[in-house]
């Protein structure tokens, strides 16, 4: 066939290793969309140029990127290309490397091991006043806790501007869990001064006055899996000490996280008790 005809479907799939399944799939997402569709018979056609295009997408699916991420390479500049390739892998890699150790935790837990993977930091209590708080609240997926927590953060912290800036060190409360099966939801808040309450803008709620238990931790032990032992630390410490969690777990962050190296204390995982 001359390289100038447009490819029927068939010819196309056969020759760029799709399945007509998955064509449609991706003429569907708008990633490879007929260069030509006959009115009466609704035979799709495709240029032979656009082979180079769904060979690429065969290749970052067998990558397991995801398709929405696969529209933005193929929308990418030639010369963006390997960057956009290379920052995919280096996060599943990160990616695999918290599963690895998860996957450590999972296996001494089912093997009823209990050490290892658990922090010995020492459990402390404090009480905590009630306040007033800025909140924000939201169905999250683990994909998009991180970018949200800080985007969320910061436009809180933006709005207590108005009253004076935080009157207290701001906490993330997890509802619920946050994993592929469960999104929260996840509340970021923000003491501020009740006081100046007619001057916000945001929403706000009442914290009511409690007691917490909790871990202080530095930067790199935030990171995900390793925090999930300062989470079970607390919650083993409150089942020897025969008590319960009147409220949600949270993460208070009580330092500035940008200036904060990775062995610095940046942040108490509480549960109010």
């Amino acid at each position: 066939m001359p390289e100038d005809l447009p490819l029927s479907s068939g010819e196309f799939a056969r020759r760029s290793w799709l399945s007509p399944k998955a064509l449609r799939l991706y003429e569907q997402q708008g990633l490879l969309v007929p260069d030509e569709i006959d009115a009466t018979n609704r035979y799709r056609r495709y240029r032979a140029d656009r082979l180079a295009d769904a060979r690429l997408i065969v290749w970052l699916r067998r990558l397991d990127m995801p398709l929405a991420e696969v529209a933005r390479v193929l929308a990418a500049p030639a010369a963006d290309l390997a960057g956009l390739v290379a920052a995919h892998w280096d996060a599943a890699e990160a990616r695999f490397a918290a599963q690895r150790q998860l996957a450590a935790h999972v296996r001494d837990l089912v093997s009823g091991y209990q050490g290892g993977f658990a922090m010995t930091t020492t459990v402390h209590t404090r009480e905590i006043s009630a306040r007033l708080v800025l909140t924000e609240q939201r169905h999250v997926t683990p994909e998009e806790l991180p970018t949200w927590i800080e985007a969320a953060m910061g436009r809180l912290l933006t709005a207590a501007g108005p009253a004076g800036g935080p009157a207290g060190e701001p906490f993330v409360v997890y509802h619920g869990e946050v994993n592929h099966d469960s999104d929260g939801p996840v509340e970021v808040c923000v003491p501020v001064d009740p006081a100046a309450a007619d001057r916000l803008a945001a929403p706000t709620r009442d914290e009511p006055a409690h007691r917490e238990a909790y871990v202080r931790i530095t930067k790199a032990q935030v990171a995900f899996p390793q925090i999930l032992s300062a989470f079970e630390t607390v919650a083993r410490w409150l089942a020897e000490q025969d008590l319960t969690a009147s409220a949600a777990p949270r993460e208070v962050y009580f330092t500035d996280w940008t200036a904060a190296g990775p062995d610095d204390e940046v942040c108490d995982v509480a549960f109010p008790i």
